[in-house]
């Protein structure tokens, strides 16, 4: 899957705070993310959020 710093992921989850828009961080084995409604950033590993992508929206 293609991602790259600055897109902004919906994923299949809410978070609490109810957006689905994740803006992407970093990249690597790892990503960090930063929530769209809050401002919350999480890091995880690639697997997992490239399993939870619904769609990518680039800014081009």
């Amino acid at each position: 899957m293609d991602i790259r710093v600055g897109d902004v992921l919906t994923l299949k989850k809410q978070h609490p705070c109810g957006s689905r828009d994740w803006q992407v961080l970093r990249v690597g084995a790892d990503f960090k993310l930063r929530c769209c409604g809050c401002g919350h950033e999480v890091m995880g590993p690639r697997v997992k959020f490239e399993k939870s992508v619904r769609q990518i929206k680039r800014a081009e």
